[in-house]
């Protein structure tokens, strides 16, 4: 009866995030029409977050994901590029409902796919191939207050891998920006949404627990070369992680 009660609270939480995104970018697509569409981008990330927030608090609920933030007692403070390692799929919603004011870079494949693109073009967040154009405009928007959450490795960490290698595309925007990094530890149960791991598989282990920690905060040297920044930043969460 445990393992029948944790199938069923698995899918039912990932159906209601499927079925609230789904209601959400339906209500944004004929917003993408109106003049000046970039008013509303504040009140549509404010909405993304307290929805996140709210997922959040049901997987707690329901036992089968425990979350607990550590160092979180306020929220995320704005003009801050925030840089985690990313061992699960639920990393990206974890974040983003302590970030109050926060813009992401989406694969442009993302943003056509109608279940999620209207609501990441109204929020504002960022498309592209981390291309100059796009560090520059992300660079703008970090300058501006907003913070960023970006995952260096680019993809999900390696099964049985502590860390993979960090792109060095944050510390370029950082230093465009003129915003200090803070770097986030996450860990998470073995197997739960993992890279190669689709969600609709059921994770080897439920309850699970996924621990995000508020780690050091660095300022960037803007004499310090964007690959040297990456590399030591790179080995310092390898060191914690580990």
């Amino acid at each position: 009866m445990r393992r029948a009660y944790y199938i069923v609270a698995y899918y039912l939480s990932f159906l209601l995030f499927g079925l609230v995104g789904l209601g959400l970018n339906l209500v944004c697509l004929p917003l993408l029409l109106i003049p000046r569409r970039e008013r509303l981008g504040p009140r549509v990330r404010r909405v993304v977050r307290w929805l996140f927030a709210w997922w959040v608090k049901w997987l707690n609920a329901c036992g089968i994901v425990r979350v607990r933030y550590h160092g979180f007692d306020r929220p995320i403070e704005g003009g801050v590029v925030v840089v985690a390692n990313h061992p699960t799929l639920i990393d990206a919603p974890v974040l983003l409902a302590r970030m109050p004011d926060a813009t992401c870079i989406f694969k442009r494949a993302l943003m056509r796919n109608p279940f999620v693109g209207p609501a990441a073009l109204l929020a504002g967040y960022t498309s592209g191939a981390g291309g100059v154009d796009t560090v520059r405009a992300v660079a703008r928007k970090v300058a501006a207050g907003r913070s960023l959450l970006i995952f260096p490795e680019g993809t999900r960490t390696a099964t049985g891998a502590v860390l993979g290698p960090l792109k060095a595309g944050f510390a370029v925007i950082a230093a465009h920006g003129r915003a200090p990094v803070q770097a986030v530890i996450i860990r998470a149960t073995p197997g739960l949404v993992a890279r190669g791991r689709p969600w609709w598989k059921f994770p080897e282990s439920l309850p699970a627990c996924v621990d995000v920690t508020l780690d050091r905060r660095w300022e960037v040297d803007r004499s310090c070369h964007a690959q040297q920044f990456a590399a030591r930043l790179e080995a310092h969460l390898r060191e914690v992680l580990s």
